[in-house]
């Protein structure tokens, strides 16, 4: 693997509503606003980075990346930051990550392009152990978090301007590679996001 082909995006476009409508990137996490913590943890994974986000722009480009707001309107969700990652992305493949789950692993891109090429996948995705309400434990896909090849942009050009907005629609349309982090070392955690302020200061403890 190359980490030069890879470019990563943070996505941070989103309204935060269970948040309060509070953009969610600038959140406080241990110190750091919580899409520059995300930011500098994908860095080393990838040759280039940028960051998705529609509001407090000029606080974003403090963090010295380029910044892009959605090409589609009205807060169209995260297929919307990967339009826009795939539209500005000058490398063969996209990692797209969110800005609200800031332990992920740091060895996530390794791993997704491994699955990718030994599958001919065109997207790479984990899947992570979550618990249900009933207390038993199963291997979910974490769809936010994915290694797309940077030709699937026609793809999801034609799907968004179908009005399409949901991100499994538009990978079942495509060969999946799904990767499970559920080894002995890998964390519990790692892919536990932050929706309201009391989960982030969860995930700071």
């Amino acid at each position: 693997m190359n980490t030069q082909d890879i470019t990563g995006i943070v996505l941070a476009g989103g309204r935060g509503a269970r948040m309060g409508g509070a953009d969610k990137g600038m959140q406080n996490f241990n110190g750091t606003p919580l899409a520059l913590h995300t930011l500098m943890r994908l860095q080393p994974q990838v040759g280039q980075v940028m960051v998705n986000a529609n509001r407090n722009l000029a606080a974003y480009e403090s963090f010295g990346v380029p910044v892009w707001p959605d090409t589609l309107s009205d807060y169209a969700g995260p297929l919307a930051g990967f339009l826009t990652g795939l539209e500005r992305c000058e490398t063969p493949y996209l990692l797209t990550v969110p800005c609200d789950t800031p332990l992920f692993p740091q060895d996530l891109a390794e791993r997704l392009m491994q699955a990718l090429e030994a599958q001919d996948a065109d997207i790479a995705m984990p899947t992570a152990l979550e618990t249900t309400a009933g207390g038993s434990t199963s291997l979910r896909p974490q769809p936010v978090f994915c290694l797309l090849r940077a030709e699937l942009l026609e793809s999801l050009v034609a799907f968004t301007h179908g009005g399409g907005r949901k991100i499994d629609a538009w990978t079942a349309q495509h060969r999946v590679a799904l990767v499970a982090f559920d080894a002995p070392g890998d964390s519990a955690t790692a892919f536990a996001n932050a929706n309201t302020l009391a989960e982030l200061r969860t995930l700071e403890g």
